[in-house]
């Protein structure tokens, strides 16, 4: 009996032996499968229209659902390979380019991407979708003169405007123009080409660029987070005559000075030798009269691009001239910029005047900013202090309880930021300016040119 017993237990542990190898074989399997990778392809795609394809280099992440994320760069036709175990997945990515003085941003995001032993697929289009601003803004323009110095009048020859890159990417002024609108020059001169209460171009998608253009000769860039200032009357300093005006004779500025198309010396004496030829801008005119006449109190001006024709045979192009209320005459001539074709553009109406009325359309400004001329004071563009903020390194780098700002029929026309962007510049800091294409919200009207700070 004590021998069968004995056998029975042997024969028992033999059993639950291999019961526990069977487990043990199993739970391998399991864990085999569990670290079993698969390789999945994201392809990135753009939105048709796109001036852009998919490039080398653009950083693709992909995320698990307990929110671990892997990181993989794509290759020439815009694809990032992943190796990983079965799981769901999100992909997305942000790819930021720039072309023609506007920032593109792409970026997309793919959810519930499923790996599994039963994915029969393993290539992922990722669509991304385009958000598109202007590199280059008016971060300031300074039109409406100073008083003399013996209190008999003012001085208003030493307008300027200064353009800023605002984006992370190196801008290129390549084919970039100025413009104004004219001959409605004043936002209070009455306007023909309003029809049943709107801008008879507005629904045809295009600006009128009146009188002439300016135009930069040569490719100029600016680096992001930097500026050029362009002197639109006498590049020289008139300071040493007119003590409230402004020092336009620095080397590194530029100036619209083009002798043989606009001679007014009273508009255009010779600028300083400090200033390189090489700063000079060039013109067209299309228009009559020997000077640009951009208004001292109330303009609508704008910067644009003519894309992949240059501005001089665009300009000379009589198939895009425009003439104000059909007068086919030179002093109603204009040239018809293309909506897409703006940059930037502020909308300027003179204080103390009701019957001012926009020229630039909603597409280009949504609104407007109060000017007060022959006081010395400029429009300055207000800081977006979100994007401000954000920039790695500079919250110790920004100058705060900004005062420079003025007061407009007993209302105070600041930058509601508080930021003073310009003492913050000279600490080192970054600043993002607001770019709404609404001047009520982006700009206000500054005690003093930022030039004299």
């Amino acid at each position: 009996m004590y021998n069968q017993f004995k056998k029975q237990c042997k024969m028992k542990k033999i059993f639950y032996l291999m019961i526990s190898a069977l487990i043990l074989c199993t739970s391998c399997k399991d864990d085999e499968k569990d670290f079993q990778t698969f390789v999945i392809k994201i392809q990135l795609a753009y939105p048709q229209g796109s001036p852009f394809k998919p490039g080398e280099g653009i950083e693709v992440t992909l995320t698990d659902s307990k929110g671990s994320s892997l990181k993989e760069k794509t290759d020439k036709t815009g694809m990032a390979l992943f190796k990983v175990p079965a799981g769901v997945y999100e992909a997305s990515a942000t790819d930021t380019r720039q072309s023609g003085g506007h920032s593109y941003i792409y970026s997309g995001i793919k959810s519930n991407i499923a790996i599994s032993m039963a994915t029969s697929a393993n290539l992922f289009v990722l669509d991304l979708s385009e958000s598109k601003k202007g590199q280059v803004v008016i971060k300031e323009l300074y039109i409406g003169g100073c008083p003399k110095n013996d209190g008999s009048g003012n001085f208003s020859m030493d307008q300027y405007v200064i353009l800023y890159n605002n984006s992370a990417q190196a801008a290129s002024l390549d084919n970039l123009c100025l413009g104004m609108t004219f001959p409605v020059a004043n936002s209070f001169t009455p306007n023909k080409d309003y029809k049943d209460g709107k801008l008879l171009y507005e629904s045809e998608g295009w600006i009128p660029a009146g009188n002439g253009i300016w135009y930069f000769p040569k490719n100029v860039t600016i680096e992001p987070g930097k500026q050029i200032v362009i002197a639109l009357n006498g590049a020289i300093d008139h300071t040493k005559t007119y003590t409230k005006s402004v020092d336009l004779s620095k080397p590194e500025y530029y100036c619209a000075y083009d002798i043989s198309v606009y001679d007014n010396t009273s508009y255009y004496p010779a600028p300083s030798a400090a200033i390189p030829t090489s700063h000079y801008l060039s013109a067209v005119k299309y228009g009559q009269g020997n000077g640009w006449p951009l208004s001292n109190t109330s303009p609508a001006f704008f910067i644009f691009t003519t894309k992949d024709v240059t501005p001089a045979a665009f300009a000379n192009d009589k198939n895009n001239i425009n003439y104000y209320q059909g007068r086919i005459t030179p002093v109603f001539a204009r040239l018809k910029i293309k909506d897409e074709w703006v940059l930037d553009g502020i909308e300027v109406f003179k204080v103390g005047q009701k019957n001012n009325q926009k020229r630039l359309t909603a597409k280009i400004d949504a609104g407007y900013v109060n000017h007060q001329n022959a006081k010395g004071y400029t429009l300055y563009r207000n800081v977006d202090p979100e994007a401000t903020k954000a920039v790695p390194g500079n919250e110790a780098k920004l100058v705060y309880k900004y005062n420079k700002g003025t007061e407009i029929d007993g209302k105070a026309s600041t930058d509601p930021s508080g930021i003073d962007a310009e003492a913050s510049l000279k600490k080192g800091a970054r600043i993002i300016y607001m770019d709404s294409n609404n001047s009520t919200n982006d700009f206000h009207q500054r005690q003093q040119s930022s030039l004299k700070d």
